[in-house]
């Protein structure tokens, strides 16, 4: 009998946890959308200065508030290689892209805590530029 009291406890506090964070996430989903109809590919595009070291901080940076899914990443892949953007940009674009998420820390904070939230987007921001830089040279080093 206790555990069936226990088990009934939790799960009452995660569901009151779940209706606490619906609508930080609802408002995130709302804020990644307005974002996203206002910038297009071609505008970032244009951002790239074609220096391969600036070019993987912007990418990176420019993912990191540009936050998408994986599935998207290979469309928005091949419109940055049609727009002419580096290989650098592309890789620091899209690991940051999938990894960060400046508009979804409240809600990563709020569920996770904010030391986690804050150590794990600034080491998958360094490490996007790390692996872009990587990724590139190891493309070179084979051709």
């Amino acid at each position: 009998m206790q555990k069936k009291k226990s088990y009934k406890k939790v799960f009452l506090k995660s569901l009151k946890s779940l209706f606490n964070v619906v609508p930080i996430m609802l408002g995130i989903v709302m804020l990644i959308g307005i974002i996203k109809s206002f910038i297009s590919f071609e505008k970032v595009a244009e951002l790239f200065t074609q220096k391969p070291f600036i070019d993987t901080i912007l990418g990176a940076l420019i993912g990191s508030v540009l936050a998408g899914s994986s599935i998207n990443s290979y469309i928005i892949g091949k419109e940055m290689v049609t727009s002419g953007v580096s290989l650098f940009a592309i890789t620091a674009f899209l690991v940051a892209w999938v990894t960060v998420g400046f508009v979804q820390i409240p809600a990563e904070k709020a569920i996770l805590g904010g030391k986690f939230t804050y150590i794990r987007n600034i080491l998958s921001i360094l490490l996007s530029i790390v692996i872009a830089l990587l990724t590139v040279w190891i493309l070179g080093v084979i051709k």
